[in-house]
């Protein structure tokens, strides 16, 4: 089983369906989401925040937000 990357980015761009583009290591950007469900808080995203985002090993275009900064 592998791993999970976290790195830190800034949310550059809102998109649909509660999706956000985040910038992360200069010029790389990711598509990331807050994940819902039972046991989760409410995180209010906007543009400009700093957000903590859990890549897959292996799809690292696409994260899930897991705090905000």
């Amino acid at each position: 089983m592998t791993s999970a990357i976290s790195v830190e980015g800034i949310v550059r761009e809102s998109l649909p369906y509660a999706q956000y583009r985040v910038e992360i290591d200069g010029p790389r950007q990711v598509t990331a989401h807050v994940p819902s469900g039972p046991g989760r808080n409410f995180i209010r995203i906007l543009v400009g925040d700093r957000v903590r985002v859990e890549l897959s090993p292996r799809d690292v275009t696409r994260g899930r937000i897991l705090e905000k900064l």
